[in-house]
């Protein structure tokens, strides 16, 4: 039986951290939080002291693609619980900010409104002080900060003549050249 390379990697289980497994259910307590997730029934998670094990029920090939993904899963949850997850988002552009009260960010990106996003529960925004703006998301849940940081960035993407608009941190915007401004016959 062929297994994934990723998901044959035990999940070492850092001291403060309790993972619990009933049935498919993998609830993981960390410092900064709890996560919680139900994985699929090809797969089998058992806990071996300081150590957490990923195993395909079957040769399937369903089986075999969800053994990797759900090490990852389980291995994302311990790592949020210890350490979480950020995703920073820069703004360019003349007049585009950015504010953060309470759990609501407000972006004035140039449209005839400022756009307001609430955070959800288990995600915070900050706007670090500094020359450029930028947006910090922060959370243990590693899908739930990267889709916070995408609906930020859709509010107004990066576009490809001058590069204004949001995009991650280390993200590279592919740049096009202008018009041309060549004669006219």
């Amino acid at each position: 039986m062929s297994q994934s390379r990723i998901g044959k990697r035990p999940i070492t289980v850092p001291a403060g951290v309790t993972v619990e497994i009933k049935g498919q259910t993998v609830s993981v307590k960390g410092p900064k939080g709890a996560l919680s997730r139900t994985l699929r029934p090809e797969v089998s998670v058992s806990q071996d002291g300081g150590t957490v094990l990923v195993q395909p029920n079957s040769d399937t090939k369903v089986a075999r693609s969800l053994h990797g993904l759900s090490r990852t899963l389980v291995a994302n949850m311990v790592n949020g619980v210890t350490n979480g997850f950020t995703k920073t988002l820069e703004i360019n552009g003349v007049g585009y900010r950015a504010a953060v009260a309470g759990n609501k960010l407000t972006l004035q990106m140039g449209y005839s409104h400022p756009v307001e996003i609430t955070a959800p529960e288990g995600i915070t925004f900050t706007v670090p002080p500094g020359p450029r703006p930028s947006v910090v998301v922060t959370g243990i849940d590693k899908q739930l900060v990267g889709d916070m940081a995408a609906k930020v960035r859709a509010v107004r993407p990066p576009e490809p003549y001058k590069g204004k608009g949001i995009k991650y941190q280390n993200e590279v915007i592919r740049r096009k050249a202008g018009k041309s401004g060549g004669k006219k016959k």
